[in-house]
């Protein structure tokens, strides 16, 4: 159970981190961009220590593109997020509708095939 729980975990907290280092410099444009480039790269080492033990132990239990699809559907729940609280972004209903369809996808990669 925990191979299956642990990544969805693991990938969860560093999206937040990855989401922080590809766009949290936005709330504060005044830095340089070399300083908000080495700040992200900064913070993106922390995803990867999350991220890279995520693939591993899911690798065990989820396909590869299942573990993508995880990661991608986990992406859009902390970007949604940020960008509403961090940001101060209002989400439309075409961003809900758009991301509705993209995890609408995400259902046909954990289906079983379907026979020709």
């Amino acid at each position: 159970m925990t191979a299956y729980i642990l990544p969805i975990g693991l990938l969860f907290v560093s999206n937040i981190f990855m989401t922080f280092a590809w766009y949290g410099h936005l709330g504060d444009m005044s830095r340089p961009v070399w300083l908000a480039v080495l700040v992200a790269w900064g913070i993106a080492f922390f995803e990867y220590c999350l991220a890279v033990p995520a693939n591993r132990v899911g690798h065990a239990v989820y396909t590869t593109a299942e573990l993508k699809t995880i990661q991608e559907v986990i992406t859009l729940v902390v970007f949604a997020g940020f960008a509403t609280f961090w940001l101060g972004e209002r989400l439309t209903v075409n961003h809900l509708i758009g991301f509705a369809l993209i995890c609408g996808g995400a259902f046909f990669i954990f289906k079983a095939p379907i026979a020709a």
